[in-house]
């Protein structure tokens, strides 16, 4: 198990807090980064709706001016309270399952995990963290994507809180996994990619640079890997969470999957490549980095 030496708390506090700092540390660096990473996947969820509704195609640019001008500075920052409540949620799950089973792996493999040892615990924390998380995330693209629908049928959200009551209202509990599967599939994908390529990658670069050369290069290697493997998922995710209640335009995953296919081909599932790369790399270099220096200034000992 991973050791924090806490030097501001006794020994007996100490003992008892270890398993949970792996947990508070990935939530409290996700959410971190996610402060700084919100405009951009706002803008990322509205290319992804205007590809599934056969709109024009803004670029990255005109879709800022178009947000800004429509909806003002701070519609950019639309659900970042959904957003960060997800963080914790999600990240906290994610991030404290696989510091927890990797360091496992570092026991059983004698400090040499094997890749697909990697990939599976990436895959089975990214899953449950999804599944734990899937509310918020549901609340967060009903909210950025409520502008999008035309004025009459819109919801005019108010708020996190305000959204989770009237999802629950509106759908019953169980609504809130709505969308739930595409979400766990791309929870799993991007974990699968990022964590374990992360590891591995800064496992071989650390005995040649700087640590914070190799975080970057780590990050943004599996960050092209990350958006790459789940981006997929993630449009189809969109889809499915943005409907409402009544007449759903999609029966489900695979439906959503061919019918977008046979519309748009392969390239409607990476209409916003550029745009979700942007979001994925910079969050993963800043919350690995921002991870690593709270884990130092907590006295992690290896």
């Amino acid at each position: 198990m991973v050791y924090y030496d806490i030097q501001f708390l006794p020994e007996p506090s100490k003992t008892y807090v270890q398993p949970f700092l792996p947990f508070a540390i990935g939530g409290i660096s996700g959410s971190l980064a996610t402060l700084c990473i919100q405009p951009v996947d706002m803008i990322k969820v509205k290319h992804q709706l205007n590809a599934a509704c056969n709109q024009r195609k803004l670029s990255t640019i005109n879709m800022v001016k178009t947000i800004v001008h429509n909806e003002g500075f701070l519609s950019l920052y639309k659900g970042l309270g959904a957003a960060i409540t997800r963080q914790l949620l999600y990240t906290t799950t994610r991030f404290g399952i696989f510091d927890t089973l990797n360091e496992y792996g570092k026991i059983r493999y004698n400090g040499n995990i094997p890749l697909y040892y990697g990939f599976g615990i990436g895959l089975i924390s990214g899953g449950i963290g999804a599944f734990v998380g899937n509310p918020a995330d549901l609340a967060l693209v009903r909210m950025q994507s409520d502008s999008n629908v035309p004025k009459e049928k819109r919801k005019n959200y108010k708020g996190f809180f305000n959204t989770l009551f009237r999802i629950a209202k509106e759908d019953g509990v169980l609504g809130f996994w709505r969308g739930a599967s595409p979400t766990i599939v791309r929870a799993m994908s991007i974990n699968m990619a990022m964590l374990a390529t992360y590891e591995d990658v800064k496992k071989r670069l650390t005995p040649y640079m700087n640590k914070y050369y190799v975080y970057i290069i780590s990050g943004s290697i599996s960050g092209i890997f990350s958006a790459t493997f789940s981006l997929p998922f993630d449009f189809v995710k969109t889809c499915l969470q943005k409907q409402n209640v009544g007449k759903p335009e999609y029966r489900g995953i695979t439906h959503c999957f061919i019918k977008n296919f046979r519309e748009g081909g392969i390239s409607r599932f990476y209409a916003s490549y550029n745009t979700y790369y942007m979001r994925i790399a910079p969050h993963v270099i800043l919350t690995l980095i921002l991870k690593e220096v709270i884990s130092s200034s907590l006295g992690r000992k290896p």
